[in-house]
C-alpha cells in the first residue's frame, strides 16, 4: 500500500475512533492533558507560546490558551494561507473578539486586528494532529501546513503535542516531510523528552 493511500486509512480509522467518543469522555480527558501541559517548565518559562483553537472532536485547548493569557505570555494562534499552503501567527490579546471563521470553520485571528508575529519570537508551540507514535512521529490532516511550520521554526521552538490515548498508535506511514514533535501528552502518558525553552532556541 502507498504511503498516502496507508495515511488516509489511518487517518479516517482514528479520526472515526475520535468521534465516537462520548462527549463526556473528550471533555474529561481534555481536563486531565490540560494540567500535564501547564506544568512543562518549557511552557512555563516561554513569553511567547503558539496555540490553535480546538475543532471539532479535537482536544479541549480552551483551558490551556485561558492561561497563556492569565500568565500574561503573548498568545499566538494561526492563520491558514492557502495559496501558500502555509500558517502566519499573529498575536491575540482576546480570543472573543479577536478571532474570526476562517478556512474549513476554525476560527483564527483577523489580520485586521492582530499583529503578526515572526516565527523567531516563538518559543513554545501547541500542535494539533491526528495520530502519534512514542517515538513522537505525527499523522497530519493531510494539508501539510504545520510540517512546513515546524520546518521554518527550525528548531527554535519546543514542540509539543496534545492528543488524546486512542490516538497513538504502534507505526505510523512516515515520509521525508513529515515532521517529529519533541513531546506527546496524553491523558495518561507523556511521550519524548521536553528540550527547555533556551535550548530550543540555541
Amino acid at each position: 500500500m502507498a504511503p498516502s493511500t496507508e495515511k488516509s486509512e489511518l487517518r479516517k480509522r482514528i479520526l472515526a475512533a475520535r468521534d465516537a467518543l462520548a462527549p463526556a469522555a473528550r471533555h474529561d480527558f481534555s481536563a486531565r492533558i490540560a494540567p500535564r501541559l501547564l506544568a512543562i517548565p518549557s511552557y512555563r518559562a516561554a513569553r511567547c507560546v503558539a496555540a490553535y483553537v480546538g475543532f471539532g472532536t479535537e482536544f479541549d485547548t480552551g483551558a490551556f490558551v485561558a492561561d497563556v493569557l492569565t500568565r500574561d505570555k503573548k498568545l499566538v494562534l494561526p492563520r491558514v494561507e492557502r495559496t501558500t499552503r502555509s500558517l502566519r501567527l499573529y498575536a491575540v490579546r482576546d480570543p472573543e473578539t479577536e478571532l474570526v471563521p476562517g478556512v474549513w470553520g476554525i476560527r483564527e485571528p483577523s489580520p485586521d486586528t492582530c499583529p503578526e508575529v515572526p516565527l523567531a519570537a516563538v518559543e513554545f508551540v501547541l500542535i494539533p494532529g491526528v495520530a502519534f507514535t512514542a517515538r513522537r512521529e505525527r499523522l497530519g490532516y493531510g494539508g501539510g501546513y504545520y510540517d512546513r511550520l515546524i520546518l521554518a521554526l527550525e528548531g527554535r521552538a519546543v514542540l509539543v503535542a496534545a492528543a488524546f490515548g486512542l490516538q497513538i498508535v504502534p507505526e505510523l506511514p512516515v515520509t521525508k516531510t513529515d515532521q517529529k514533535v519533541d513531546l506527546v501528552v496524553t491523558e495518561e502518558a507523556e511521550y519524548g523528552r521536553e528540550r527547555s525553552a533556551v535550548a530550543g532556541r540555541s
